[in-house]
């Protein structure tokens, strides 16, 4: 089954009534196997019962995107990979798609991700510890697939450069090293899709609409 969503503040409150802190040791969207450990308990005047912990935690057959934003990701990161597929060709559309991720990339990137969330109870004391991902996480998500698929694709490759030049200047520079990776790994790609130099010239050009919007310089 996997992990859609947790009920935090229930979490919360049961870890306060035990003075306990409740560690959920999986990512939401995580895929859980039968028999795994759900959650841990630590410290504790007394400890809670099972049922009223695992009531507070849904497990599910999919993922949703209410408290998992990777998955809204990933379903666009699909749209756009089938849209490069040698059946649909349509890089177009891929292109679209890619503008969806780079709004959802600036505004993911203005977020803090400690990647560890330790939140206070009503009390003011930590109460829970929840794994998160990473800025890095979204990021190789976002580009990963959609540049190995798109590689032979000049609109794809100039509005992927588009989308990481975007992202260096509108995100703290804490990123800027993530992004500037990106950046080395998508001219990587370049080089060997592209073997004629005046079309690698072009394909490493950042356009916003991929071929055809003004570049930027």
């Amino acid at each position: 089954m996997l992990l859609p969503a947790l009920h935090t503040a229930g979490l919360s409150a049961v870890a306060a009534r035990h003075d306990c802190v409740i560690s959920v040791p999986h990512v939401i969207g995580d895929y859980v196997h039968r028999g795994a450990v759900l959650v841990e308990v630590h410290g504790g005047t007394s400890t809670p019962e099972d049922r009223r912990v695992t009531d507070l935690i849904a497990l599910g057959p999919e993922r949703t995107i209410e408290q998992d934003p990777a998955f809204a990701l990933r379903v666009l990161v699909d749209i756009a990979i089938r849209a490069l597929s040698p059946a649909v060709n349509d890089p177009t559309t891929a292109v679209q798609v890619i503008n969806h991720i780079e709004s959802f990339l600036t505004v993911v990137g203005r977020a803090p991700l400690p990647g560890q969330y330790t939140p206070a109870g009503d009390d003011g004391r930590q109460r829970l510890s929840l794994r998160g991902r990473a800025w890095e996480d979204y990021l190789q998500l976002a580009v990963w697939e959609i540049r190995d698929y798109g590689a032979t694709s000049v609109q794809v490759c100039r509005r992927l450069r588009a989308l990481l030049e975007a992202l260096l200047d509108s995100l703290p520079p804490a990123h800027h090293p993530a992004v500037r990776a990106e950046m080395d790994l998508l001219s990587a790609a370049v080089e060997r899709a592209f073997p004629d130099a005046a079309r690698r010239v072009v394909a490493q050009t950042p356009d916003s609409q991929g071929v055809g919007g003004r570049s930027r310089g």
